[in-house]
C-alpha cells in the first residue's frame, strides 16, 4: 500500500471505530467514509503544496480491501498453520496444513466467490473473464492467487491460494522442520555465497519455491539479486534486490510481457544472481545463455528427479525455435550449472530434500554426466 493510501486507511479505521461501523456488515457506510477521507487528504495536500492522490477511485478500492480483508476466507489467510486454500467448482473450501489436505465446513456460493475474486484482483491490475479464463496474481500478503472460471471449469469458479509462510523462509528454518540436515544446509549456503548456479527441482507442492526462497535468503545480504516470475511468489528481502513480474495482454491483445522478455531485461540490471521463479517454456534458452556467460543463476523446474531436471532443461530451450540444437544446450548446461537440489513430498505430507547432484561438465551421448553430492536415507 502506498504512503497516502496508508494514511487514509488509518484515518478511516479511526472513524469506523468511533462510529461503530463494521465494513463487512455495512460496506456502503465504509465506502462513504473512505471516499470522504480521500477527498479530505487531497484538500490538505493541495493547501500544503504536496502531491495529490492521482487515482481517487483506485485509492478507495485499495483502502477498502485492506480494511475488510477477504471475507469468509480471511481467518484461513490469517491462520499461520494453513499453507494453501482452494475452492472447487462446487464452492467447497479445502485447506492444507503441514502438507495434508482437508475439507472445511465452509462453503461459498457463486456470488460470494466472484465477489472475493474481484476484491482480490482489484489492486493487482489483472483480470479474469471469458476471453481470459485463467489468472495468476499476488495478494497483498504475498500469497499467490490462481483462478479458473466457467466454462473452463464445470460448475462455478475454481480458486487456489498458495501462502508462503514466514517460518519456512531460511535454511535454518527448513533444517528445524526436518527438510534437510544441517550439513546439507551449510553446503547449499556455501554454494550460494560462492556464486554457484543452483537448480531446485521436484513435483508440484514438493517445496521447490520454499527451498529456492531460503537459498536466496542465505545470500541476499551480499549479492544483487534480480528475480523474474510470472507472478510474484518469492518472498525474498535484501538490501539490493529487484523483483520483476510478467504482465497479461490487454483486452486489445497488446502489452504482454513474457518471461523471456524479463530475463533479457534482467541481464541489463547488473545482477550478481539471476533468478527465474519457475522454468517451464522457451525462457529456458535465455536462462541457459545467461548462465553460460558467467552470470550465477537459480531457478525451479518441475521434474521427478534431479537427473530428469537437467534432461528437461536441455529440452525446453528447443521450444524457442527450430535453429536451437540440443547439441549446444547440453554442453552449455553441463558447464554452467553447479548443483541440482531435488525435493519430494511423501504421502504423509512431509517435504524434504531427496538428493543433490553436481554436473561434472562432461556430456555423453547428449546426456549430462553428474556426481551425487547427497542422498536422503530411505526410512525403514
Amino acid at each position: 500500500m502506498s504512503h497516502p493510501s496508508a494514511l487514509v486507511a488509518e484515518r478511516v479505521r479511526m472513524r469506523l471505530r468511533s462510529e461503530g461501523i463494521d465494513p463487512t456488515v455495512d460496506p456502503d457506510s465504509a465506502w462513504r467514509i473512505t471516499h470522504a477521507e480521500v477527498r479530505r487528504h487531497d484538500d490538505r495536500a493541495l493547501a500544503r503544496g504536496e502531491a495529490l492522490i492521482e487515482d481517487e477511485a483506485a485509492c478507495v478500492r485499495e483502502v477498502l480491501a485492506s480494511l475488510s480483508g477477504f471475507g469468509a476466507l480471511q481467518p484461513l489467510l490469517d491462520d499461520p498453520v494453513v499453507e494453501e486454500i482452494w475452492l472447487n467448482g462446487s464452492g467447497h473450501v479445502h485447506v492444507a496444513r503441514e502438507g495434508v489436505a482437508e475439507r472445511t465446513r465452509l462453503r461459498l456460493d457463486e456470488i460470494a466467490v466472484r465477489d472475493l475474486v474481484e476484491r482480490m484482483l482489484q489492486s493487482t491490475g489483472r483480470r479474469v473473464d471469458i476471453s481470459q479464463p485463467f489468472v495468476d496474481a499476488s495478494l497483498p500478503d504475498g500469497s499467490r492467487l490462481h483462478v479458473a472460471i466457467a466454462d473452463v471449469v464445470r460448475g462455478s469458479w475454481a480458486v487456489n491460494i498458495r501462502k508462503f509462510l514466514p517460518k519456512y523462509r531460511s535454511l535454518e528454518a527448513l533444517t528445524r522442520q526436518g527438510m534437510m540436515p544441517a550439513t546439507v544446509a551449510e553446503t547449499l549456503r556455501g554454494a550460494m555465497h560462492d556464486g554457484r548456479s543452483v537448480i531446485v527441482s521436484g513435483a508440484t507442492h514438493a517445496g521447490k519455491t520454499t527451498v529456492l526462497g531460503a537459498l536466496l535468503d542465505s545470500c541476499a545480504g551480499s549479492q544483487r539479486i534480480v528475480t523474474v516470475e510470472e507472478t510474484f511468489e518469492l518472498a525474498v528481502d535484501g538490501p539490493d534486490l529487484v523483483a520483476l513480474q510478467g504482465r497479461q495482454a490487454s483486452l486489445e491483445g497488446t502489452g504482454e510481457i513474457t518471461l523471456r522478455r524479463l530475463v533479457k531485461e534482467a541481464l541489463r540490471m547488473r545482477p550478481d544472481r539471476l533468478v527465474v521463479g519457475e522454468v517451464r517454456d522457451a525462457e529456458a534458452l535465455d536462462l541457459v545463455l545467461a548462465l553460460n556467460t558467467g552470470v550465477p543463476g537459480a531457478c525451479t523446474v518441475h521434474a521427478s528427479s534431479a537427473t530428469e531436471a537437467l534432461e528437461k532443461l536441455s529440452i525446453l530451450p528447443l521450444l524457442a525455435g527450430r535453429n536451437i540444437d540440443r547439441g549446444f544446450i547440453a554442453p552449455a548446461l553441463a558447464a554452467s550449472v553447479d548443483l541440482v537440489v531435488h525435493c519430494v513430498r511423501d504421502r504423509a505430507g512431509e517435504r524434504r530434500v531427496q538428493e543433490i547432484i553436481a554436473p561434472t561438465g562432461d556430456v555423453d551421448d547428449g546426456r549430462i554426466r553428474t556426481t551425487r553430492i547427497y542422498q536422503a536415507e530411505v526410512a525403514s
